[in-house]
């Protein structure tokens, strides 16, 4: 080399830093972690894909490889992720590609795969050039609308191409498929679910932002594994959901079944979430040869592609439950360590179930608004090209001379401009106009098509202004893919095996539940209290504190679920065994250890859930004569804190509720002794926050004392029964069917003697009452010792009421359920029975 050539070695470095070899280490392996940690192991919390997920469904949607395509050959799809977008690997592409096919791996499979893509047995799925993929139908869902400017995009790898930083996903992908992964320092684990569950949750977080982890677990029951199985507690999965760490106990699906000669068999019909299958038989023969279990005789794979059956047989005389035990602990069972890690702003963060939830619609908000942005520009320049093409349209045979005298179409489109005042895009849409378009019928179209984008304008301009209406739209769009791809849950959720619940160790029995307006409850059996002729003064049912009276008493069965309406429009959900068992003469227990009610708030009716079907209303009537239908549906899922059942007017109060299927007819009665009946159609349904409508026009001072539903033809009786302990029952057909919100017809007269109306029932001869006073005093009789009397009358002494006491409240116990506690049997009157019970005479005409 010439001496008057420079050295290209021999440069002298512009500035020399020195720092220490540990800082730099560190840093550089920081750097290497949260690229291994963003680029590679943890998925977005906001469409739950890793990197390689994404850009494969990314390149598929690209190839036009979707689920209403011809397969690909796997080689094809896995090369072009590669060479587009992901540059690692094609094994650890193709390997993605292949869990994303397999149904047992995915709750809901992202890729439709044709060939062998493996097996529960570990088998491996076929080499790529074998196999052949498309998107399947709900993968389209987390792509939807991505061309309409939803998403950020980044330039792929060689700054060649752009790909999606996220995907829409329209619904919530992280808890629907779960993901797993191990980081630097870190790992994730998240569980399927159903998909039905988790969207049932996020819409409501959407209406309620307060809501709970346990309010959303009243939607998402647990994880949803594609293989089913079962979850043992629930404690571990409200802790994962609550925390995002937890630990669940996943245990085998089997049962024993009765085989030939006297002997018996487990079968295994379903496995925990990743077992091993053939694995898992291999290591059950090793522990019977190896001694470590005893009493099998054989055991055999008989799965096939319609499910798992591996069946164990047991030897003459072993004992089952042994042999069971001995499989549970050691093979059958396993724990799957939930660790809800995902990335939130390119930062990995362990979420909450709610997190989740808050994090998935904040994106989906997002993306909402953004495709309505992008929507609403489209539309509007539509709309500015139909403007213009209607002012042609009007002066059609101006314009086609001008441009006919026009020497160039850029003559044309500026003489155009000048003579209507056209924009530039209109001018040049109009120059490229056929004559055709001209003609009248093309002109209607137009107007039609121009009338659409106006109203499509409009609905998106209201989405763009309205946090609600935006809002409104994830719901609905929710609700349509909830529609489509929603299935019933494969993974049960079981008490632990050898345990009993507290439930199972509550009898099942007929009791009487009283509260007080100190809001003092307690439950009773029916059979303390045996049935008495009209007019005793009863027996103590419970010792009520100074200026505190009994509010109600009502019949139930401990193992029902209860809905407890109060005067203040709240629902709340009660077990019966929940409310503790005590004497007659106990006070009982404060119900605010029971129920979360509110100052001032009393229970005032209460509602079978058991009483409801598919298409059955809760019907409701207030003091100040509002009456009001709501589906039974709308209370499926109460809050531990209660819900609104309806919104009152201020003064006003939920006075009784009945269930109804709408074809009752609604009996409203009156503390003044005014009764009006109405079909029920009248009252429309509507939701739980609604007011309702009129239903009787009270006079004066008058309030409503209770409901009663009927049937048209039904041979009931109406019982009223007063404050003072007087009633009497009527036939219903007495009643007249009148229209809604009239001052209705006279039902009892009332007075000094008698006092105002508390209660009116609907009862049938055979069924017995039983009454409460304010002080505590309780009489079950039977309906037939109430003679039947005409409409208007005074009535008869039913409960032999003390100065200063008043009915509080009267309960119907059906025939059935009096029946079998009464075994049969006539009782005798009771000796604090009234024996001169007076009857007061009609004394009016109707």
């Amino acid at each position: 080399m010439s001496s008057d050539v420079p050295d290209p070695t021999d440069v002298e470095a512009r500035a020399v830093e020195n720092v220490r070899i540990e800082d730099e280490m560190e840093q550089s392996y920081i750097d290497y972690a949260m690229s291994v940690i963003a680029g590679r192991a943890l998925p977005d919390v906001r469409d739950g894909l890793k990197p390689v997920h994404r850009r494969i469904l990314y390149a598929m949607h690209e190839m036009g490889v979707t689920s209403r395509s011809s397969h690909r050959k796997s080689s094809s799809i896995v090369g072009e992720t590669m060479g587009d977008y992901h540059p690692h690997g094609d094994s650890a592409i193709y390997d993605t590609l292949v869990r994303m096919a397999q149904d047992f791996s995915m709750r809901y499979p992202l890729v439709d795969g044709q060939g062998n893509f493996g097996s529960m047995d570990g088998d491996p799925a076929a080499a790529p050039r074998y196999t052949e993929a498309r998107m399947a139908a709900v993968s389209e869902e987390l792509l939807e609308d991505i061309d309409k400017d939803t998403v950020d995009f980044s330039s792929n790898y060689d700054d060649r191409l752009q790909e999606p930083d996220v995907l829409p996903s329209a619904f919530p992908n992280l808890l629907v498929n779960g993901s797993s992964g191990i980081a630097v320092g870190m790992s994730t684990n998240i569980p399927p679910h159903n998909l039905g569950e988790v969207i049932d949750a996020t819409i409501e977080l959407i209406d309620d932002p307060d809501a709970t982890v346990e309010d959303l677990m009243e939607h998402v029951k647990g994880p949803d594994f594609p293989t089913g199985a079962n979850i043992v507690g629930r404690d571990a999965i409200y802790s994962a959901y609550k925390t995002g760490r937890g630990r669940i106990r996943v245990r085998a699906e089997f049962e024993v079944e009765e085989w030939k000669n006297g002997r018996e068999r487990i079968v295994i019909t379903e496995l925990p979430y990743q077992e091993n299958k053939a694995r898992l038989v291999e290591r059950i023969a090793e522990d019977v040869n190896e001694g470590d279990i005893e009493g099998i005789s054989d055991l055999r794979d008989e799965s096939d592609r319609d499910g798992v059956r591996i069946v164990v047989e047991c030897k003459r005389g072993a004992n089952v439950e042994v042999v069971k035990n001995k499989l549970l602990e050691n093979h059958l069972e396993k724990t799957f360590g939930v660790i809800n890690l995902a990335l939130v702003d390119g930062q990995p963060q362990v979420l909450s179930l709610k997190e989740t939830l808050e994090e998935y619609i904040a994106h989906r908000r997002e993306v909402v608004r953004r495709r309505s942005e992008y929507d609403l520009a489209e539309a509007e320049d539509r709309a500015h090209i139909l403007e213009g093409r209607l002012k042609a349209v009007e002066n059609a045979e101006d314009v086609v001379d001008l441009i006919r005298n026009s020497e160039t179409r850029d003559d044309a489109k500026a003489a155009l401009q000048e003579a209507y005042d056209f924009s530039a895009e209109q001018a040049t849409h109009i120059v490229r106009m056929q004559l055709g378009s001209l003609t009248s019928m093309e002109a209607a179209e137009i107007e039609d098509e121009y009338e659409d984008v106006q109203a499509e304008i409009e609905r998106l301009t209201s989405i763009l202004e309205s946090e609600q209406e935006l809002l409104a739209v994830i719901k609905d769009e929710l609700s349509e893919i909830k529609d489509e791809y929603d299935d019933d849950r494969r993974t049960s959720i079981i008490e632990d095996q050898g345990t009993v619940t507290h439930e199972d160790l509550i009898p099942e029995e007929e009791v009487f539940v009283v509260m007080t307006e100190d809001d003092y409850v307690k439950r009773m059996p029916i059979s303390q209290f045996d049935p008495q002729g009209r007019g005793g003064k009863g027996i103590i049912g419970a010792d009520v504190k100074e200026d505190d009276r009994v509010a109600t008493v009502f019949r139930a069965n401990t193992h029902d679920y209860l809905l407890c309406f109060t005067n203040q429009g709240k629902v709340y959900q009660l077990k019966t065994y929940e409310i503790p068992e005590m004497g007659r003469t106990a006070r009982g227990k404060s119900a605010v250890n029971i129920l979360d009610l509110d100052p001032g708030e009393d229970i005032t009716a209460i509602v079978d859930t058991d009483a409801f079907g598919d298409d059955e209303f809760v019907t409701m009537a207030t003091r100040h004569g509002y009456v009001k239908r709501t589906a039974g549906s709308e209370f499926d899922n109460i809050r531990s804190t209660g819900i609104i059942a309806a919104d009152l007017q201020e003064g006003d109060e939920l006075v009784d509720v009945e269930v109804t299927d709408g074809t009752k007819d609604l009996v409203i009665a009156s503390e003044n002794g005014m009764t009006i009946r109405f079909d029920e159609d009248e009252v429309r349904a509507m939701g739980r926050n609604a007011r309702g409508v009129n239903g009787i026009d009270l006079q004066g001072d008058d309030a409503v004392a209770g409901l009663v539903a009927t049937d048209e033809g039904d041979e009931q009786d109406l019982l009223t029964v007063t404050q003072n302990g007087y009633g009497k029952r009527t036939p219903l057909s007495e009643y007249r069917t009148q229209s809604r919100y009239g001052k209705g017809l006279i039902d009892i007269k009332t007075g000094e003697r008698n006092g105002p109306v508390t209660t009116a029932k609907a009862v049938s001869a055979d069924d017995q009452l039983v009454m409460m006073s304010e002080r505590g005093q309780i009489v079950r009789t039977r309906v037939d010792e109430i003679s039947t009397v005409g409409r208007n009358t005074m009535g008869v002494i039913v409960m032999d009421v003390d100065d200063g006491d008043a009915v509080a409240s009267v309960d119907v116990v059906p025939a059935a359920v009096s029946e079998a506690d009464d075994d049969g049997e006539d009782e005798d009157e009771d000796e604090g029975q009234n024996e001169d019970t007076e009857t007061v005479e009609a004394d009016a005409a109707n």
